[in-house]
C-alpha cells in the first residue's frame, strides 16, 4: 500500500496521518447517531471480539474444574502460567515478526521512521530495548498476570464473592460483556494520571516510558507497581456482581489487549489493498509528548480535562500553550 495516500513522512522518517486523531462518538452531546453506528462495528472487531473468544477457549481448555480451584495447588497455577506466557508470546511474537524482524511492510504507516534494535539506550538492560521490555514482560508481568487471575478464580470457586450466572442474568451479564471496554478505559485513565503525579512517575511509570519508541514488546515492559494496577482491572469483577469468564475476559483485554497503542504503524498490511487499523496513534502521541493522551479515547476523558492531543498543529499548539502556563505556575510557585 502507498502510505503517503493516508499520511505524511517528515524528513526524519516519521509518519503522520492526515487526519487528526478523534475521539469514539460514545460520549458526545449533541449525540451523533450516525457516526455511532459508522463507528460501531470498531467497538467489536477485531481486538475486542478476539480477546472475548480467548477468555472462552481458556475457560473451556484451559483451566481445571471449579473444584480444583477451590485449592492453591501447584499444579494448575503452573499450567495456567506457562499458557498465558505462550499465548502472549505467540501474539506480541506475530507482530514482532512480522513488523520488527522481517519487516514485511518496510516502514510504511510507522510513525518513528526510526527502529528500536538499531539504538542503544542506557535507560534498559544491556542498552537493548527489546532484551529489556521482554525480560519486564516475562520476569515480572506474567507472574502478575497469572497472579490476579489465580487469584480471582480463587475466590469465585471458594463462593467468596457472587457468582451470577448467565442463565440467570443473561441481560445484566451481557451489559457487562459490553461496557468491559469501558471499564478498562475508567480504570487506565485513573491510574495513568495518578503515576504521572512526578514522585510516582520517578519511582514507577518511567519505565514504561523509557520506550519513547514503542514496539509490540513495550506493551506489558513497566514496573512491577504498573503491571499490578494495570492489570488489577479485573478486580473490578469482585466488587461488582459478575462471573469469572467475564473477569478473564477483562484481565485479557487488558494484557493481551496492550498492544494495539504499542505496535508503532497505523495499519498492518494483509494484502495490497488491505491493512486493519491499529489505533494506536492517540497513544503513540502519549509516548512522544508524555503529558497528553492519559487515556486512549474511548471515553474523551482528555478531552474533559484539556490533555488531548490529535496529532495537528493545532494540537500541538494547545500543548505548548498548556506548557507555557504549567511553567508560569511553578515559577510562581518558587518566586
Amino acid at each position: 500500500m502507498d502510505d503517503l495516500k493516508y499520511g505524511t513522512r517528515n524528513k526524519r522518517g516519521d509518519w503522520a496521518p492526515n487526519e487528526p486523531a478523534g475521539t469514539a462518538p460514545l460520549f458526545t452531546f449533541p449525540p451523533r447517531p450516525l457516526a455511532l453506528l459508522k463507528w460501531l462495528p470498531h467497538y467489536f472487531l477485531p481486538y475486542n471480539l478476539l480477546f472475548a473468544l480467548s477468555a472462552v477457549a481458556w475457560w473451556h481448555y484451559v483451566l481445571p474444574d471449579v473444584e480444583v480451584m477451590k485449592t492453591l495447588s501447584v499444579g494448575w497455577i503452573v499450567k495456567l502460567f506457562l499458557v498465558n506466557c505462550a499465548a502472549l508470546l505467540l501474539f506480541f511474537g506475530a507482530f514482532e515478526l512480522r513488523l520488527y524482524i522481517l519487516r514485511t511492510q518496510g516502514n510504511r504507516f510507522k510513525y518513528n521512521g526510526k527502529w528500536p534494535s538499531e539504538q542503544k539506550s542506557k535507560a534498559f538492560f544491556f542498552e537493548n530495548q527489546n532484551f529489556d521490555n521482554m525480560l519486564r514482560t516475562f520476569g515480572t508481568g506474567m507472574p502478575i498476570w497469572t497472579a490476579i487471575e489465580v487469584g480471582i478464580l480463587y475466590a469465585y470457586a471458594n463462593g467468596y464473592v457472587p457468582w451470577l450466572t448467565f442463565a440467570e442474568h443473561p441481560v445484566y451479564l451481557f451489559f457487562l460483556v459490553l461496557i468491559a471496554p469501558v471499564i478498562h478505559e475508567t480504570h487506565f485513565f485513573l491510574l495513568h494520571r495518578a503515576i504521572h503525579w512526578p514522585p510516582l512517575y520517578k519511582l514507577v511509570h518511567s519505565v514504561h516510558h523509557n520506550s519513547v519508541n514503542p514496539s509490540p514488546w513495550s506493551s506489558l515492559s513497566m514496573h512491577p507497581v504498573e503491571q499490578l494496577g494495570y492489570l488489577g482491572v479485573a478486580f473490578w469483577h469482585l466488587i461488582i456482581p459478575s462471573n469469572p469468564l467475564l473477569a478473564l475476559y477483562q484481565l485479557h483485554y487488558a494484557g493481551f489487549g496492550a498492544i494495539p497503542g504499542h505496535v508503532g504503524f497505523d495499519k498492518v498490511e494483509l494484502g495490497e489493498d488491505t491493512a486493519v487499523d491499529s489505533h494506536a496513534y492517540i497513544h503513540y502521541l502519549h509516548h512522544k509528548y508524555f503529558e497528553v493522551n492519559y487515556g486512549d479515547g474511548l471515553i474523551p476523558f482528555d478531552k474533559w480535562f484539556g490533555t488531548f492531543h490529535d496529532g495537528s498543529k493545532d494540537g500541538e499548539a494547545r500543548m505548548q500553550a498548556r506548557y507555557e502556563k504549567k511553567k508560569a505556575r511553578a515559577n510562581a510557585a518558587v518566586k
